[in-house]
Parts: C-alpha cells; structure tokens; sequence
C-alpha cells in the first residue's frame, strides 16, 4: 500500500464518524410549542404528549427537539410566539385553544400545525372540513359545541328550581364565544333565562361572578387558555356565591367545580402526537382528518356539592365517570 493510501484510508477514517453524526444530527426533528397556558397548568397534558412520542419513536435529545414557548394566556403573545417559532423554522408547530390556533394559522402557511384541542375547528375558521382539514392545519376537535346541550341537562337534574343561567366566555376566544352562543340559544329553546357574559381580563371574570349574587341559579363557564389559568378563583369565588358550576373538562372538577362533561384532555395530547408523528414521517396535515374524542367524562366533586347544599340524585351518581370526595 503506498503512502498516499495510508493517509488518505486515516483522513477518511478521522472524518467519517463526524460526517455520521453530522447526518445524524441533521435528522433531528424540530417542534414548536405554543404553550397557550403555563408550563405548570399544562404539565400533565405535556407529559401524555411526550410519552407517546416516545412510544411511536421519537426520543428528545436523539431524534427529536421540542421548543416550549408559554403565552400565559396573554392573548398578544400568541402572535408574537407564533412568529418566533416559525422564524426558526421549526417542523411543525403543536398548539391549543382558538386564538392560539388561528395566530399560529395566520402567522405560517407552510410550517405543518397540530392543534391537540379545540373547541369548533370548522366553525371557527380554522379548518374546511374535519374529513379534509386543507392547509398546512390538522389536530383534535373537542366538540364543546356539539356537547354544550348536554351540560345543560346535567346542570337541570343536578339544579331542578334551574331558571336562570350565567355563562361566562372570554370575548377574545373565537371558540368560547362559539360555545357561549350555542349555550344561549339552547338555553332559551329550554325556557331558561340566559345571562351571557363577555370577558376579556382575569379581573373581568371575577367581578362578574360579584355581579351575579341573587341573578343567576348556575354557572356555565366557557373554557379557554384565562378559564383555565383562573380556575381554581373562579371556582372558591361560585361556592361563595352559592352558585354550582359547570365546565368542559374534568381539570375543572378536580379545581373545585361541581361537575365537568367532556373529553379526557390527556387522551388528547396522546392523539396530538400520533398526528404529529404522522406529520413527521412525510404525510401533509391536508391529508389527515381532524379527530374526535369517542368518550366524554362526567365527573362530579361531592365536596362542591356538599358546600352548596346540592343532594346529588344517585341516578346521577349513578352515571357519572368519577365522583370526586
């Protein structure tokens, strides 16, 4: 073997591990999260989302990096996060909640978006169709609409004097205020007094739920990123009033409301992520349907309902997914 030979089989054997890991690392998938929420309010849902990419094959720190970025359901940062991962070009970018959907819609048309929730994907602008979403945008609808009749009925058995009807829904959520209008209309049909109210701070909230001493039998709470940051006030603030509280998912039952009716946010995230990993194996979020939840969770908190003075019917009881002591 002559001389050249030896060194250039060294040269190639020095830089071949590096130009491996150079390709390794180039396949490294990017995700954007736009946390709507706070790291802390959003952790168990992260960690369903997580798990279950790693289960479909996608480990952090080998194959795939997930960039957080946390709005603090600052409606104005939603744009401004959004903009920020699509500047850094990330793979795709995995949301929640109206407002934070339709800021990362309007921010990219060719980074892939996932939405994990969201209340009326088609009614509020964000896909054409749950069968053919269209545009870079696909995820799981969580029907709030569909469902919000039903919570209705529920607050009925569980307040049977029911005649007048708050609910609360933050104006600058294009699907609470879809929700808050389907409540509305249902209500009234039912003969109920409807009392819609439109928020838009923290302190808007809490002033109205003041407001509402000796004007409203029950509460029907719209959710959304500030509903859900709040929660925990919101919900000390009814048992104070005397006023039994309805939302859209268990989170706010085990945050002292009297009883939720939705999907399991957790079963949510998993399924984001299949999407996700479907995104990232090549297939266009055009060509993958919306999803949605097949189980809906009735829990009721006896404690909440101990305080207001509420004898639970045990028919309800009965029928409910947790009864929460």
């Amino acid at each position: 073997m002559t001389r050249r030979k030896v060194v250039t089989g060294l040269a190639l054997a020095v830089v071949w591990p590096w130009t491996c890991h150079a390709q390794q690392a180039a396949k490294a998938k990017i995700i954007g999260f736009l946390g709507a929420s706070s790291a802390e309010t959003a952790g168990p849902w992260i960690a369903a989302f997580v798990k279950r990419l790693g289960e479909l094959g996608w480990t952090e720190g080998k194959n795939v990096t997930i960039e957080y970025r946390w709005a603090e359901a600052n409606t104005e940062r939603y744009s401004e996060i959004a903009a920020e991962l699509a500047s850094r070009n990330v793979d795709v970018i995995v949301t929640w909640a109206s407002a934070p959907v339709l800021a990362a819609k309007r921010t990219t048309t060719t980074i892939p978006i996932v939405f994990a929730a969201q209340m009326d994907p088609v009614g509020a602008g964000v896909v054409a169709s749950l069968a053919h979403p269209g545009g870079n945008i696909t995820g799981m609808s969580i029907q709030q609409t569909d469902t919000a009749g039903k919570r209705i009925e529920l607050l009925r058995e569980i307040v049977p004097k029911l005649a007048r009807l708050a609910v609360i829904a933050n104006a600058g959520a294009p699907g609470a205020m879809l929700e808050m209008q389907e409540v509305v209309k249902t209500a009234r049909s039912l003969g109920l007094e409807a009392i819609p109210i439109k928020v838009r701070q923290a302190v808007e909230i809490f002033s109205s739920i003041e407001s509402l001493k000796n004007r409203a039998d029950a509460l029907y709470v719209a959710t959304d990123p500030l509903v859900f940051n709040n929660r925990v006030k919101i919900n000390t603030m009814a048992r104070a009033k005397l006023l039994p509280t309805i939302y859209g998912s268990r989170d706010y039952a085990d945050a002292g409301a009297l009883m939720s009716y939705g999907p399991n946010w957790a079963d949510l995230f998993r399924h984001a992520a299949e999407q996700v990993d479907k995104v990232l194996r090549g297939t266009k979020p055009a060509d993958i349907p919306v999803e949605q939840p097949t189980k809906f969770d009735l829990v009721i908190n006896a404690t909440t309902a101990k305080a207001l003075g509420i004898d639970l019917p045990m028919s309800l009881i009965a029928r409910a997914d947790e009864v929460i002591e």
